[in-house]
């Protein structure tokens, strides 16, 4: 159905149900136009293109619900959830605001609507798609140090909750607890930084190993094309014949480049200096919030209490992003990430009770 016919349908008086309908539409498509438009203002070259291109086509989705809407189109509300979307937006990376950008887009319900044109419930889609493109560059470009900082916050929280709740199961003095934190809190900070940059440091060695010599440039004029030696090299590295004798000839005759852009490179990852920091400081402040009940003079269940409740949230947030960013389920991953942490806090706590100073 064209919007044009749309619209003659429904010159008819439609149902107050159609007209809330439509207004949540229109004030979505609105919200999300505005998204686009303010993610666009902060990019140059191709991404700004393509959000203004996403820009437009809210805005023409929009134009099909004013026109149902006519006068009654000044009443529309922006929904609250592209609100939200908006502020988010704002106020957070690239990423992140991408990544709810793609969820509300896979959210359209167009597609069950008969007033919404079958073309506008596929232009949902594609836009879906489009936002995951943008959002993969951006992943790809923090992959290393959102790693990092993923692992650190994480382990922070999990490994010093873990410690306090088992040395407090113990039974010991409170203020011994508050030194085991720390001390779990500085050691675990200094290990993580350590790890993350040798881990990173090694990665980008390996990746580099697997980048072509550009020496071998240099030899590519004086090769026989007959014989076709270059065509062994892509071989090597997993082409099939017909596949590498191609690209070897593209190459012979100035066509392509001798290294593969697509190949992965070391920057995916991140640099081993700025991982090695992202883990440090996210690592201490993640261990700090279980000790914190104990450096206000909290003792006993109300410490351990206020203790798992902080982490909790912590988790919970941290989780929740993650799945974010990584398209799948906030809810799902949030709650995983809480029952692995409470799920280590209680073993440690039975542990500490096992072998407590009050243990006969």
């Amino acid at each position: 159905m064209s919007a044009a016919r749309a619209v003659e349908r429904h010159e008819h008086q439609p149902t107050s149900a159609q007209i809330r309908r439509w207004r949540r539409y229109l004030a979505d498509e609105l919200a999300e136009a505005e998204v686009y438009r303010d993610l666009a203002a902060r990019r140059t070259g191709e991404e700004r293109a393509i959000l203004l291109g996403l820009e437009q086509a809210e805005a023409r989705h929009a134009a099909h619900w004013q026109r149902l809407l006519g006068d009654r189109a000044a009443r529309a509300r922006r929904g609250r959830s592209t609100g939200l979307l908006g502020f988010l937006a704002r106020r957070f990376g690239f990423v992140f605001a991408l990544a709810l950008a793609g969820r509300a887009e896979s959210r359209s319900t167009y597609a069950g609507d008969p007033d919404a044109p079958p073309s506008m419930a596929a232009d949902e889609e594609i836009h879906a798609e489009v936002v995951r493109g943008l959002a993969a560059r951006g992943r790809a470009a923090l992959s290393g140090t959102f790693r990092a900082a993923v692992f650190g916050i994480n382990d922070g929280l999990v490994s010093n909750l873990s410690l306090v709740i088992g040395v407090a199961a113990a039974g010991v003095a409170p203020s011994f607890v508050l030194l085991s934190g720390v001390a779990g809190l500085l050691a675990g900070a200094l290990s993580m930084a350590a790890g993350e940059y040798v881990s990173v440091r090694s990665q980008r060695e390996l990746l580099a190993a697997n980048r072509p010599n550009p020496d071998v440039k240099r030899a590519i004029a004086a090769l026989d094309a007959a014989t076709n030696e270059l065509a062994l090299v892509y071989r090597s590295q997993g082409a099939d014949e017909t596949a590498a004798e191609a690209r070897a000839a593209q190459v012979l005759a100035g066509a392509r480049s001798f290294a593969d852009p697509a190949e992965p490179t070391p920057d995916t990852v991140g640099t081993a200096m700025r991982a090695a920091t992202a883990s440090f400081f996210l690592f201490s402040a993640g261990a700090a919030l279980p000790i914190l009940p104990y450096v206000f003079g909290l003792t006993g269940w109300a410490a351990l209490a206020l203790a798992a409740g902080l982490v909790g949230v912590a988790l919970l947030a941290t989780g929740g992003a993650v799945g974010l960013l990584s398209g799948a389920s906030p809810l799902r991953r949030a709650v995983r990430q809480l029952a692995i942490g409470y799920g280590a806090a209680c073993v440690t706590y039975g542990i500490g009770s096992l072998f407590g100073v009050n243990a006969g």
